[in-house]
């Protein structure tokens, strides 16, 4: 006996093609699946962020209205900031912080921006003198600055600046044995030790420049000072804000130069800045509390710097 089935049926068991027909995936599921691997290697530097840079800053700024005695934690308010603020050193901390910027600025920042001219317009050896200008970066910042120390600063006449100025017939310094002395020696061995990073930075966007700019320039008589004023240093200009700003925040952290060249506070305290003043407040005085009041202070004073350097530049765009 046959087996009749209505029209528009099968059989049961029996599929009615070779091919099963899957359930379309929504767009929302298939966005989901594809961001999840994105997601997933972003939660480790997410969380690398908050136990190492968000939860610091946060259980500073909370440190800095605490005093802590004995085990015993109080809240206290404004009064590590006045404590801190009417100690003298808080203001000579703070000139001298400032007063190493300004001169870093005119050294530390100028020096590799012409570097990096002479270095673009160089046609031999350009491969070997990169290497030779940024061989200081490769080097500990520690050794780097021993070797100042010890080799180039000393004040007898085996030092090697002292050699120079001597062959040259002209006077002889103390160095980081004058308080006079001490923030123009610092500079000039950061400048020397931080300069090559710069110096790349600069000479990549150098690079980027049109070479019928230069010739239009050497066409209406432009000289070598009118071609960098009116050409390099326009097409240069957001790199040139950009590293100043970075010129500045790094400045204002100043603590490892002070710490090896002048052992600390200098000759006169003509050396001590406000990062080691923070670290003379957490480790030699105990006062936690008073360092990170300090530390506040000084990211608000950074921030009010970044903001100032976003307006501007958000101003030029």
């Amino acid at each position: 006996m046959a087996i009749t089935t209505a029209p528009g049926t099968t059989r049961p068991g029996r599929p009615s093609s070779p091919y099963v027909q899957r359930p379309r995936r929504t767009s929302l599921g298939r966005k989901v699946r594809d961001n999840l691997t994105g997601h997933a290697f972003l939660i480790g530097a997410v969380l690398c962020f908050a136990l190492f840079s968000w939860y610091p800053m946060i259980r500073g700024i909370v440190m800095s209205f605490q005093r802590t005695r004995r085990g015993v934690t109080t809240w206290v308010g404004w009064d590590n900031y006045t404590r801190i603020i009417d100690d003298p050193s808080f203001w000579t901390a703070w000139k001298n912080t400032f007063y190493f910027t300004v001169l870093a600025l005119v050294i530390g920042y100028a020096v590799p921006f012409f570097v990096a001219i002479l270095l673009n317009e160089l046609r031999h050896a350009k491969g070997y003198l990169r290497i030779l200008v940024y061989l200081p970066v490769m080097l500990p910042p520690a050794s780097a600055l021993f070797l100042f120390k010890f080799y180039a600063y000393d004040p007898s006449e085996a030092g090697l600046f002292n050699a120079i100025l001597k062959a040259l017939h002209l006077p002889t310094s103390q160095w980081m044995q004058s308080p006079g002395m001490t923030m123009p020696a610092m500079v000039i061995a950061s400048t020397w030790m931080n300069m090559g990073s710069a110096v790349l930075i600069y000479l990549a966007a150098l690079q980027n420049i049109s070479g019928e700019l230069y010739e239009a320039a050497e066409l209406d008589g432009a000289g070598i000072w009118r071609r960098i004023w009116n050409v390099t240093i326009p097409q240069t200009r957001l790199i040139l804000a950009l590293l100043a700003m970075m010129q500045i925040v790094a400045t204002m952290q100043l603590f490892i130069e002070p710490l090896i060249l002048a052992n600390g506070a200098g000759a006169e305290d003509s050396a001590t800045s406000v990062a080691y003043l923070i670290y003379q407040h957490g480790f030699f005085q105990n006062d936690l509390n008073g360092a990170a009041a300090l530390g506040v202070i000084m990211l608000v004073v950074l921030a009010g710097f970044s903001a100032v350097y976003l307006r501007l530049t958000a101003k030029q765009d």
